[in-house]
């Protein structure tokens, strides 16, 4: 009776694990589609709307939702210059139930020219949805 009622909770976790990790994938395909409409404000619906969000490149950090905002707007003016944006997500890792690790890749084909590299996010949930708190890409 212990080894069923430890596979069940084993399940239980797994299933909920999955469930956590596909509702993150949904939101980073969310982001996907909406930065190939050209759609900066929706592409930016995925990080937490705070001065807490941090934003970390080649530059250094930068904190703010709004400054970030406004930073994305200077570099991607338009359509054309955003591109086309893939992702080649490498690992959704689990750190509790509030917070998920992940790695990916980033690919952005213009006209002119392709640029590519890695990032690594921090999720939190708060109440049933799923935000960027951290952001680091390369």
């Amino acid at each position: 009776m212990k080894k069923f009622i430890l596979f069940i909770t084993l399940l239980f976790i797994s299933f909920v694990s999955f469930s956590q990790e596909t509702e993150i994938k949904d939101l980073l395909e969310t982001q996907r589609q909406n930065w190939n409409k050209g759609d900066i404000n929706s592409y930016m619906q995925g990080y937490l709307k705070s001065d807490s969000l941090l934003f970390i490149d080649r530059n250094g950090p930068t904190y703010g939702w709004q400054k970030n905002l406004a930073i994305y707007q200077k570099v991607y003016p338009d359509k054309t210059n955003m591109g086309f944006l893939t992702f080649d997500i490498k690992e959704v890792r689990m750190i509790d139930k509030t917070h998920s690790f992940v790695l990916g890749a980033w690919h952005i084909k213009t006209e002119k020219d392709e640029q590519q590299g890695y990032f690594t996010l921090l999720f939190q949930k708060f109440g049933n949805e799923w935000k960027i708190i951290v952001d680091h890409s390369s």
